[in-house]
């Protein structure tokens, strides 16, 4: 497994990223930093989180997430510098909207900061588009970040072709520093929103990519073939959306793989991103060790040409 480079930011990441997600959620702390030391241990080094991870869980407020990455980093399994460590500003944490102003990111910052138990974070994302605040304000904030030493690099997630060419022209207008990184949702089921235009000036702009819902809300790993395998899970109303003809074709390639292979159809579903152009790293959580073996097989995973192809088209 080799390390790739993540656009211009001289950041090097591993070529799956582990979502941090699931920490806090459908994984307590225990579980979390077993699935932490396994991870950094096969010699992968990057996580993405949220300060807003997971406010979606009844009780919680958010920040559940980058608590346990700071709990884990304090126990001291790894020096800070050898993880990379990912998270984002602009979702709403109570303010009542999504929020890329300079005054929020310049506050939201330091608790994420206080959360993760860190003098910085290596990648720094706004997580939506904020429609009232100008690019010119949200990348002068990260600027100043920057210039603190509280951020390596910065990128965006969620802006389409268009918004991200906006970006790029207000950093260029006010001389500030651009977004070098991009967070789409992208994986072998929905491909529209990041294939053609998008991921085309992704390449031209050599800007990263991490992609998230790399595994369609677990639907790739197969465990849902049915609508009674969704009943009672987390994730099971999202992975119903994927049963139907398209997704029983995509499951029927990817197990076909799986035993040419001798591995997951979870593995063959992050290989086929981590080969896919303009992608740097796909994102995949899982909730116990023994599923993110199949994280760690797809990093160390090289798919054939004629595999490639028979799973392009079936999620064609």
């Amino acid at each position: 497994m080799e390390l790739r480079a993540l656009g211009r930011t001289g950041l090097s990441i591993s070529p799956v990223v582990f979502g941090g997600n699931v920490f806090g959620w459908t994984a307590d702390e225990k579980t979390s930093f077993d699935m932490l030391d396994r991870f950094f241990a096969a010699g992968f080094n990057t996580i993405d989180t949220a300060d807003s991870y997971n406010r979606w869980v009844p009780g919680h407020v958010g920040g559940e997430s980058e608590t346990i990455i700071g709990n884990w980093l304090k126990r001291g399994g790894i020096s800070r510098d050898k993880a990379i460590i990912v998270t984002k500003v602009g979702s709403d944490m109570g303010q009542g909207k999504k929020d890329l102003s300079a005054k929020w990111i310049l506050e939201e910052v330091d608790n994420s900061l206080r959360r993760l138990q860190t003098d910085y974070i290596d990648l720094y994302l706004a997580h939506w588009p904020d429609e009232t605040t100008p690019y010119e304000e949200t990348l002068g904030a990260f600027a100043k970040l920057k210039e603190a030493g509280k951020i390596r690099a910065i990128g965006c997630s969620n802006l389409d072709a268009r918004m991200l060419q906006d970006s790029f022209d207000a950093a260029e207008r006010a001389g500030l520093p651009r977004y070098d990184v991009l967070q789409p949702q992208y994986n072998l089921y929905d491909r529209g929103s990041f294939e053609g235009p998008l991921a085309e000036l992704c390449i031209r702009e050599e800007i990263g990519v991490i992609n998230y819902y790399g595994l369609a809300s677990g639907f790739l790993t197969g465990k849902y073939r049915d609508t009674a395998d969704t009943e009672g899970k987390a994730r099971g109303a999202r992975a119903l959306t994927y049963l139907n003809d398209k997704g029983l074709r995509i499951l029927a390639a990817l197990d076909e793989v799986a035993v040419e292979t001798n591995t997951e159809p979870a593995s063959i579903a992050l290989a086929w991103l981590i080969q896919r152009p303009g992608v740097t790293a796909p994102i995949a959580s899982a909730t116990s060790v023994e599923q993110l073996e199949a994280i760690i097989a797809a990093g160390n995973l090289t798919l054939s040409d004629d595999q490639m192809k028979m799973l392009n088209e079936a999620g064609a």
